[in-house]
């Protein structure tokens, strides 16, 4: 499974400030998370869904979708 955020972070030009402000979550996990170097919750993945407002599956590209 990856993780979508680089590419919505990128598209709307969006800095981890401010992503970690609309979400709630700190820097260091928005970091990781662009980094693909932690495995997000579920309730991290709803965090950032909401605060980006998008569907949590838009988060993310699996096979399994």
């Amino acid at each position: 499974m990856k993780i979508l955020l680089s590419e919505i972070m990128l598209k709307r030009k969006l800095s981890t400030r401010q992503v970690a402000i609309m979400t709630g979550l700190s820097r260091s996990a928005i970091q990781k998370l662009m980094k693909e170097s932690s495995n997000p919750t579920m309730d991290t993945m709803e965090k950032l869904a909401a605060g980006l407002k998008v569907n949590i599956e838009s988060l993310y590209e699996s096979d399994y979708k």
